[in-house]
């Protein structure tokens, strides 16, 4: 399965550093997903490069580029604390009725 993780990244900071842990903790978990047989999915590790070599503003490249990738994923892990994007996530797959996992222990191998 394609499953997106869903985190804080800079929800709540505006602490580079904050973020920086953030996507290191969402890439940990993607390891862990990975290790399992399934393909891992982060909005931000697309969306990043793009912003950062155009310039463009984070509000218009991120969420609708991760919220494209959620309409493609089979399934979601909900990971972290709070965070509206990582819920705007969740939400595409409430709405297709496809699996929200809130561990990696969930997810089938």
């Amino acid at each position: 399965m394609w499953i997106m993780i869903a985190g804080p990244y800079r929800h709540g900071s505006e602490d580079p550093e904050k973020w920086k842990q953030n996507l290191i903790k969402l890439n940990q978990v993607a390891y862990e997903v990975l290790k399992l047989g399934h393909t891992p999915i982060i909005g931000v590790n697309m969306a990043l490069p793009i912003i950062e070599n155009t310039l463009s503003s984070y509000e218009k490249i991120m969420m609708p580029m991760s919220l494209e990738m959620a309409e493609r994923c089979d399934a979601v892990l909900r990971i972290g604390g709070a965070s509206a994007g990582a819920d705007m996530e969740v939400e595409v797959f409430r709405t297709k009725n496809l699996p929200i996992y809130y561990s990696v222990d969930e997810i089938p191998k």
